[in-house]
């Protein structure tokens, strides 16, 4: 969020003043803005904790405060004790499959023993088959049961995707409880304090980055030829002691669209004039402050 570009009328007066005693010397008059953030809950419930001030320094990604999460996390364990709960319905093949591999390897030892009696002649080949028949079918009852196994387990995990699905949900609300800071810069005003009820939107605190100013300036359409993308220019502001302060700038936009001239002026000969918007990107050295009037050197 910026700051209005058209400041109340007193201001923009006063702007003008000060520009007229230091001779006219600048080109173009505006005020200062800083990028403007309000940083708003995310979740619904009580303000647990909520650790800033105004004019408090912040880091982008800090932790700076937390909604209340029991009903979100009560929510969660009730979750995770139905997904269990599912789990244990699968089936555990390995009883069954375990009898039938013994089943096997008995088959497995009177085959050798007929084998050997069948060289001395002492069995008939119809033994044999009989016994590879057994082994046969016996493989072919543990492949079913590993398979039948599978697909059972198969379909009663598939009843856990939606509740995967809901973990998940829960989970980024949860996580939206915690405050965290978007970017680097200073606590310019702040609306909520711990303890207080929390909903969806409800704003907590505006941070703006103060290292980095705009000042929001008119030049006229005799000048706008002269001013370019990239610009390097002096921006002046008064310093509260009859002096000037400067600051070296860089032009970073300029408006495709002509305006009147900000209609706190109200004689019908400055208002036909029309204007161009610039804004001069300025790093400041803490001396400058939002909404302050300042002029721009081309």
């Amino acid at each position: 969020m910026k700051i209005a570009s058209i400041l109340m009328g007193s201001t923009f007066v006063i702007a003008i003043a000060s520009c007229s005693n230091n001779d006219n010397t600048a080109d173009a008059y505006g005020h200062f803005e800083a990028r403007e953030i309000v940083v708003s809950a995310e979740a619904n419930g009580q303000i647990l904790k909520l650790e800033l001030e105004e004019g408090a320094v912040l880091k982008a990604g800090q932790m700076i405060g937390l909604i209340d999460t029991t009903t979100l996390a009560l929510q969660r364990a009730q979750l995770l004790a139905s997904m269990g709960t599912v789990r244990k319905k699968t089936q555990d093949p390995n009883p069954q499959i375990k009898v039938l591999e013994e089943q096997r390897r008995s088959l497995e030892r009177e085959k050798a023993r007929v084998e050997a009696l069948l060289k001395e002649d002492a069995a008939l080949p119809k033994q044999l088959d009989d016994i590879m028949g057994q082994i046969d079918v016996l493989d072919e009852q543990i492949r079913a049961a590993k398979a039948n196994a599978d697909r059972f387990n198969e379909a009663v995990l598939a009843e856990t995707d939606p509740l995967t699905a809901q973990l998940r949900l829960l989970n980024e609300q949860i996580s939206r409880c915690y405050v965290k800071n978007p970017i680097d810069g200073t606590v310019i005003l702040q609306w909520a304090e711990a303890g207080e009820l929390a909903n969806i939107g409800k704003p907590l605190y505006k941070i703006a980055d103060l290292r980095h100013m705009e000042l929001r300036a008119y030049v006229s359409g005799d000048q706008l030829s002269a001013v370019k993308l990239g610009q390097q220019v002096t921006v002046s502001f008064d310093t509260g002691k009859e002096e000037m302060q400067s600051l070296p700038g860089t032009v970073s936009w300029i408006s495709s669209q002509a305006e009147f001239t900000p209609k706190i002026v109200q004689t019908k000969e400055e208002r036909v004039n029309l204007v161009y918007a610039v804004k001069i990107a300025v790093e400041n050295d803490g001396s400058a402050k939002i909404g302050m009037p300042g002029e721009v050197t081309f």
